[in-house]
């Protein structure tokens, strides 16, 4: 299979945005995204558009609203694609696989979700639909719950990772007073992040607020192309290793304290790409909550099941540590629009390998992955990608 290359991406604030509704945010990142390839509309051949909703937006046939924006763009094939939280991951593997299968030479990634015009009770039911209905439907304060259930299985078999769950959100929160497209861009600090207030309530205990990405409006884009194209292109970062594996919905059918399936898709991946998770750069990962980026330590092999506290407490996931873990300042505080969240993840991750990350820019970023996920631990993917040329 040809390899693709993403050659041209384009981003908006995450956050409460003025934007009316997704074909808005549409407009702000499609024809951007294109033009920062350096190519026309009319190269496009293909668009892969990311969209969650499940009642954020009473528009949920989402695809051709591009047109509205690239007419150049009609007759040709545009899809949508939905995997909960991995949504954004999904359309870009799927624009991957389009053009590995010498179906064209350039596609167009599309992800967005406007999530704030929504009331907030009605946020928590909708996000909770994500979980398996049957028996998850009626856990209290939504997805939230269902995180919380998992933190509080993991301190019962661990010991209480609460130190472990505030250094996650002050490293995040700190990384994201340097990313332009974050919602939030204040250093909280490790003491306001670990201690229960007015302003940090538990939300489903034992996770805070400050425990709990943001809702969010947003979206992003990315332009791929073949890399017998790309290299002939500004610049071009390709998929070293593109790698998906889904696990059972149902929690009571898993062990919650193991995110089994990301670890299955980070040891793919990893011998795909073959490569060590040493010799990775940085990481940007689905942090939804600080329970599941710490247990993503322990998915991707940074620490053993049980220690995935001591990666963040030692400082190995600082942006100065052994394997900076989301430099952007992850969903935590850049802000989780659901739909644009994968490709927002590839946008921030080719910024960095091309050293055009701006205050976000590590001082090495040769080899950097992305895990994105769906549900809790349900749908997982990881992109390892490095620069072409």
């Amino acid at each position: 299979m040809t390899e693709a290359c993403i050659v041209g991406w384009a981003h908006t604030p995450f956050g409460k945005l003025e934007d009316p509704d997704i074909e808005a945010l549409i407009g702000r990142v499609a024809g951007a995204a294109i033009e920062d390839a350096g190519i026309a509309p009319s190269d496009i051949d293909g668009t892969f558009v990311s969209l969650f909703n499940n009642g954020f937006s009473k528009q949920d046939f989402p695809a051709s609203l591009v047109l509205q924006h690239v007419p150049d763009l009609r007759f040709k094939p545009i899809t949508r694609f939905e995997n909960a939280c991995a949504s954004g991951s999904a359309a870009v593997h799927g624009a991957r696989d389009f053009l590995g299968a010498g179906r064209g030479r350039f596609a167009l990634v599309i992800g967005v979700e406007k999530m704030t015009a929504t009331p907030g009770p009605e946020i928590g039911d909708i996000l909770l639909k994500a979980s398996y209905q049957k028996e998850e439907a009626d856990i209290p304060a939504g997805f939230a719950g269902v995180f919380g259930r998992i933190a509080d299985s993991y301190f019962q078999r661990y010991g209480d990772q609460s130190d472990a769950l505030a250094a996650i959100a002050a490293k995040n929160h700190k990384n994201g007073v340097d990313n332009p497209y974050a919602q939030i861009r204040k250093d909280l600090g490790f003491a306001f992040c670990r201690t229960v207030s007015e302003k940090n309530p538990y939300v489903a205990p034992p996770l805070k607020r400050t425990d709990c990405s943001l809702v969010s409006d947003g979206a992003a884009a990315l332009v791929l192309a073949d890399e017998d194209t790309a290299r002939a292109m500004g610049k071009a970062i390709r998929f070293r290793a593109a790698v998906q594996v889904n696990d059972f919905l149902p929690i009571s059918k898993r062990d919650i304290t193991r995110f089994e399936g990301a670890a299955e898709a980070w040891q793919r991946a990893l011998s795909a790409a073959d490569v060590k998770l040493q010799d990775l750069s940085f990481v940007e990962s689905h942090d939804c909550f600080t329970i599941a980026e710490l247990l993503e330590y322990e998915a991707m092999g940074l620490t053993p099941p049980g220690q995935g506290a001591r990666a963040v407490l030692e400082g190995w996931t600082a942006k100065d540590g052994r394997l900076p873990v989301n430099p952007s300042g992850g969903l935590k505080a850049k802000g989780h629009p659901i739909g644009a969240t994968g490709v927002s993840m590839h946008v921030i991750t080719a910024m960095q390998l091309t050293g055009q990350a701006g205050t976000m820019q590590l001082p090495k970023a040769e080899l950097g992955a992305v895990f994105n996920m769906g549900g809790a631990a349900v749908a997982n993917y990881v992109s390892i990608l490095e620069k072409a040329h």
